[in-house]
């Protein structure tokens, strides 16, 4: 006798195989886009007053004359046998290694973005849902927008000349006295950016649920008000909200990588930026392949709990 495929095993299945198209096509651009950044990275190792000959000999060493296709299955070959994109061409370490690193301020940050995200942007939401088209509501709107309109790094220096320099509560930047202290201000910079998103997406739910009939049923029974937002309207806008900061995670993840920039943190992002002023082709590709991954992961496990959490999308598979 066949066994049936259970509509939550032929989403997963799906999803599994979108997500491995993602994470495909995330290689080929990130070996390409590397390639198009200006310049030579010879050149940039040796310096400008290397002679030709040097130059040539290293781009030999380092395999850059040969055909696009043959670097490629190179790459492919270094990435899916050792699960790195080779060794670093400053210091000849193993991309891997030096990820491995510099991850441990990256997850502080996006673990207390996240949190922070969630604490800001559920009681803005409400508020908001709660007066709709009122004063609170257009406060909160206009809040929003300005948010939107507000870079990353403009906020970090904000919260810094605030926090840091006048009332001196937090570092400057850097890691000092453990990552509590040190990730705050980080943190909130990298989750004010996310915030606007996520409040504007949340309050259209909210407002949903509140003109649903249960809620009215639930006023007309004389249930308090608090009582309804926070044990039925609140648990009913709760899987919205888990999808839409699952989505928003590579947003998070971009945000932190220039944030940590702004802060001095020693995570992805200096990594990052050290390595494009240096022209290591190897470890830009490897942080950008590895956090394009993990926002692939989070994006795949948001959406099975998503699945798993909601029998209409079970029903719907």
């Amino acid at each position: 006798m066949k066994a049936s495929v259970t509509p939550l095993a032929r989403r997963a299945a799906h999803a599994l195989l979108r997500a491995g198209g993602v994470a495909a096509g995330v290689v080929v651009i990130a070996f390409l886009l590397v390639r198009l950044i200006p310049g030579d990275a010879a050149t940039a190792l040796l310096g400008s007053r290397a002679t030709p000959t040097a130059v040539a000999q290293l781009r030999e060493r380092l395999g850059l004359n040969e055909s696009l296709p043959a670097q490629f299955w190179h790459f492919l070959t270094r990435l899916v046998t050792h699960g790195d994109t080779g060794a670093s061409l400053v210091n000849g370490v193993p991309t891997r290694e030096l990820i491995l690193a510099r991850l441990e301020p990256t997850l502080w940050l996006v673990a207390f973005a996240t949190v922070f995200a969630v604490a800001l942007s559920v009681p803005l939401a409400l508020w908001a849902a709660t007066h709709r088209d009122g004063l609170a509501d257009h406060v909160v709107r206009i809040l929003t927008t300005a948010g939107i309109a507000m870079p990353a790094f403009w906020t970090g220096l904000l919260l810094i000349l605030l926090f840091s320099v006048r009332l001196g509560w937090f570092p400057v930047g850097g890691v000092r006295d453990g990552y509590p202290t040190s990730i705050v201000l980080p943190a909130l910079t990298a989750a004010v950016a996310i915030v606007p998103v996520l409040v504007r997406s949340l309050r259209a739910e909210l407002v949903e649920v509140l003109r649903a009939d249960f809620v009215a049923t639930l006023r007309a029974a004389g249930l308090p008000e608090r009582r309804i937002l926070a044990r039925h309207v609140l648990r009913n806008a709760a899987l919205p909200a888990l999808v839409l900061v699952g989505t928003n995670i590579s947003y998070l993840l971009g945000g932190a990588l220039i944030v940590e920039k702004v802060f001095a943190l020693p995570g992805l992002g200096d990594l990052m930026f050290d390595a494009i002023g240096s022209r290591d082709l190897p470890v830009i590709q490897g942080v950008v392949i590895y956090t394009a991954l993990a926002v692939v992961l989070v994006t795949l496990v948001t959406d099975h709990l998503a699945t798993v959490l909601d029998p209409r999308l079970r029903r719907a598979a």
